[in-house]
């Protein structure tokens, strides 16, 4: 008997998705051995029945259940509760899903202030009501989705690499829970360190960093950090080079941006590089802001407005 598979996406961009159906061939072996009973990337499937008879959104059963995106509205509450209600094994699937992802960046701001920048700036005439016929009434904050249900397995990256993707439901396949890496991405990257402390503020990546040409040895390439480009190699889960290992960032010669999450599920990025940043004798005030060191971990209360 196959496995049955139900996958969703809520406050998400569809790039984990894509992720799926990037497996390319492999998406097809993982085909003849689960059943994808709701998927809206691949199948039609209505939350209302498939002639919105309805009446109320139901979702079928399902062994796993996988969701993409975190939660900002009701809707998307509404939806990873049935999810929760309706499969055994739920995988909190990309950052957005696992740590709130760009998204969660709004968590920086209180909700009027956002509405106000949408609705009225100084390019727009001003609104005088906002859209609220039909539309799902939006939380406080972008939640990951642990923060409002239970969550089985954690697959962060923005998106997974299609390798980490396809290991994972072999795993699920086999009985055995899907394992992360345990690494950064610094233990992973192959670039040339030559030692800490020699800068001591950070430098725009508009200025090129020192290597002679992309087709250059990583290994021959100065580590990012060291040349003083802000790279969140040392805090950010590896992993998102698949198969490969390199880092993707690293591999293109540009710094890591910490899409992967943090290295523990519960860490903070934006503490974790600071201290990184001081043990490399980098002045911290060289930082333009500090926003940016949580780009895609800024759920679990960890972005919060500002209290002026």
């Amino acid at each position: 008997m196959s496995v049955k598979i139900a996958e969703e996406w809520v406050n998400a961009c569809s790039g984990c998705e894509i992720s799926i159906v990037d497996m390319g061939e492999r998406l097809l072996d993982v085909l003849n051995l689960v059943e994808f009973v709701h998927i809206p990337v691949l199948m039609d499937h209505k939350y209302f029945g498939q002639l919105g008879d309805g009446s109320r959104l139901n979702i079928p059963e399902a062994d796993v259940g996988i969701i993409t995106g975190g939660i900002r509205n009701a809707e998307h509450l509404e939806v990873a509760e049935e999810m929760r209600r309706k499969c055994k094994i739920i995988i909190a699937l990309g950052t957005c899903a696992t740590h709130g992802g760009i998204p969660a960046l709004a968590n920086s701001w209180r909700f009027d202030d956002v509405m106000e920048r949408v609705y009225s700036t100084e390019t727009t005439d001003k609104a005088g009501f906002r859209p609220a016929d039909g539309v799902p009434q939006v939380l406080d904050a972008c939640l990951a989705l642990d923060e409002k249900i239970k969550v089985d397995v954690l697959l962060p990256g923005c998106p997974p690499h299609p390798d980490q993707v396809f290991s994972a439901l072999v795993a699920l396949l086999e009985g055995r829970v899907p394992e992360l890496p345990d690494k950064s991405v610094c233990d992973c990257c192959p670039t040339l360190r030559e030692g800490k402390g020699q800068l001591k503020r950070l430098r725009r990546f508009l200025e090129n960093p020192f290597y002679k040409s992309p087709d250059e040895p990583l290994d021959r390439m100065r580590c990012l950090l060291e040349q003083g480009f802000l790279c969140m190699g040392p805090v950010t889960r590896a992993g998102c080079g698949g198969g490969k290992v390199v880092p993707r960032c690293i591999a293109a010669r540009v710094p890591c941006r910490g899409c992967s999450g943090p290295v523990r599920n519960d860490g903070n990025q934006l503490l974790d590089m600071l201290n990184a940043l001081a043990s490399n004798g980098i002045d911290i005030e060289s930082l333009p802001e500090y926003t940016s060191l949580l780009r895609f971990s800024g759920a679990h209360n960890l972005l919060r407005p500002s209290s002026k």
